[in-house]
C-alpha cells in the first residue's frame, strides 16, 4: 500500500511492452545493436557452383516496421504499390480453363505501346502470384515495376478463377497445379523464341513454379527463376499456421480469402462438392478438406500437401534458380526449407534473410519501396539485360 501507484502502472507498462515486443516478434533493438547496419543475407549454394559466388547483401528493414507480422500486415493493408496500368490477354487452356494474362503497359508515368514482335529478344518475365492473388496485388506491382524499370517485358499469370475470370472448367487451381504455368511458359516460348523467358513465384505461387521446375528438368523452356517466400513443405507449413495464436489468426484470414475466392464461382463449386461445408470452414486445412481434395481428386489433405509440396522436387531443378526466405515468415516457416536439397542441386542458390515477414521486405525511413527489388550486389557490373546469357539467370547475377 505504501508503494505509489505511478510505480505499479510503470510496471503495468514495462510487463506490457515486454509482452508485445515478444508477442509481434520485434527486433528493433536488435537492430540498434547491430549499428542499424542490417542483417546478412545467408546464402546456400552447392560448393562448385560457378553462378552465384558474387551475390551478397544485407537487409535493413524499416525502422517502424520491424517485426514480420508489421512488415505482413503494412503489405497487405498498404504496400506503396507504383501505379501501373495492363493490357490483358485471355488465354484458353486445353482443358477449357480461362488464364488472364496481363501484360505491363505503363508504371508510374512510363509507358510503352505494349506490342512484341516474334523476333524480339527482350527478356520476359512470368510472373507467378500467391494465394487468391492476382496482379492487382501490392508486391505483385512493386515485382513488376522493377523488372519493367530495366527495359524487360512483364507478364502476370493470374491463376483460372482470379483477375476478374469465370471459372470456365471444372478444374480449380491449387498449390500443386502446374498445368497452367507449363501451358503459359510453352505458349510464350512457341510465340517469342527468340526471348529468354524467365519466372518469378511468390509464395504459393512459388511452391507450384520450383514445382514445375522440377517436373520439367531440363525440358523447360525457361532459363531462370526466382522462388520468393515459397511455403517448400506444405504440411509442415499448415502445422506451423495452426501452433500458435498469431499464426491462427492468419490462418483464418487465409480461409477466408480462399471462401471468397470460392464465392466467386458457387455455381460451378457447389456442383462439385459440398458447399454449405466449404462456407463453415475455418482454416485452410478444412477448406482444403471440403473444395481442394474434392475437386482434385486427393485422398486425405496430408496427401493433397504431402504430393504438391515442392520439396520434393528441388533436385530435380535443372536451371539457375534463385530463392529468397525469410527466416522470421509468420506464415511459411523456417521449419520447412529444404537446406540440403538446395545445396545438393548446382543450379539453386537458397538466400535466407534474418527478417522481412512474408513478401514485406521493407526498406528505407518511408517503406516506400522493398529490399527485393534493389541492387544489392558487390563486384558486378549492369549489363544490358537484352543481351544476357540465357544459361544464366539475371535474377541472380544482376539482382539480389
Amino acid at each position: 500500500a505504501l508503494v505509489p501507484l505511478e510505480r505499479y502502472a510503470l510496471a503495468a507498462l514495462l510487463l506490457a511492452s515486454a509482452f508485445l515486443y515478444r508477442f509481434l516478434e520485434l527486433h528493433v533493438l536488435g537492430d540498434l545493436l547491430r549499428g542499424l547496419r542490417g542483417g546478412r543475407v545467408a546464402l546456400t549454394y552447392h560448393p562448385d557452383s560457378q553462378v552465384y559466388h558474387r551475390v551478397a547483401a544485407k537487409y535493413l528493414a524499416t525502422p517502424w516496421l520491424a517485426s514480420p507480422h508489421l512488415q505482413t500486415l503494412f503489405l497487405g493493408i498498404w504496400g506503396r504499390p507504383p501505379s501501373v496500368t495492363y493490357r490483358r490477354q485471355l488465354y484458353t487452356v486445353r482443358d477449357g480453363g480461362t488464364i488472364a494474362l496481363d501484360w505491363l503497359l505503363a508504371a508510374d508515368g512510363s509507358s510503352c505501346d505494349g506490342t512484341i514482335s516474334s523476333d524480339d529478344s527482350t527478356p520476359i518475365v512470368v510472373v507467378v502470384p500467391g494465394l487468391t492473388s492476382d496482379s492487382t496485388a501490392a508486391y505483385v506491382k512493386h515485382l513488376v515495376f522493377s523488372m519493367a524499370s530495366n527495359g524487360w517485358n512483364v507478364v502476370v499469370g493470374n491463376h483460372r478463377g482470379l483477375g476478374g475470370i469465370s471459372i470456365t472448367s471444372d478444374c480449380f487451381y491449387n498449390g500443386g497445379w502446374t498445368e497452367d504455368i507449363r501451358e503459359v511458359v510453352n505458349y510464350l516460348h512457341q510465340k517469342y523464341p527468340e526471348a529468354p523467358l524467365f519466372t518469378v513465384g511468390t509464395s504459393l505461387g512459388a511452391n507450384i513454379l520450383v514445382k514445375y521446375l522440377g517436373e520439367e528438368g531440363g525440358s523447360t523452356p525457361v532459363a531462370g527463376a526466382a522462388s520468393i517466400c515459397s511455403p517448400w513443405d506444405l504440411l509442415v507449413t499448415s502445422r506451423f499456421i495452426s501452433r500458435k495464436l498469431v499464426q491462427r489468426c492468419y490462418d483464418k484470414a487465409l480461409a477466408i480469402g480462399l471462401k471468397g475466392y470460392a464465392k466467386l464461382h458457387q455455381p460451378v463449386l457447389s456442383r462439385l462438392a459440398n458447399w454449405e461445408a466449404i462456407t463453415s470452414s475455418r482454416s485452410t486445412r478444412e477448406f482444403d478438406h471440403h473444395a481442394t481434395c474434392v475437386v482434385a481428386k486427393y485422398e486425405t489433405v496430408d496427401t493433397f500437401y504431402r504430393k504438391c509440396s515442392c520439396a520434393n522436387y528441388i533436385g530435380n531443378v535443372s536451371v539457375p534458380l534463385l530463392c529468397i526466405s525469410a527466416l522470421d515468415d509468420p506464415l511459411c516457416t523456417r521449419e520447412a526449407i529444404p537446406w540440403d536439397e538446395c545445396r545438393a542441386n548446382k543450379n539453386i542458390v537458397l538466400a535466407t534473410t534474418p527478417n522481412g515477414g512474408h513478401l514485406g521486405f521493407f526498406q528505407g525511413l518511408t517503406a516506400g519501396r522493398l529490399w527485393l527489388h534493389t541492387k544489392n550486389i558487390r563486384g558486378s557490373k549492369k549489363k544490358s539485360y537484352s543481351n544476357c546469357d540465357p544459361h544464366i539467370c539475371p535474377f541472380c547475377v544482376h539482382q539480389s
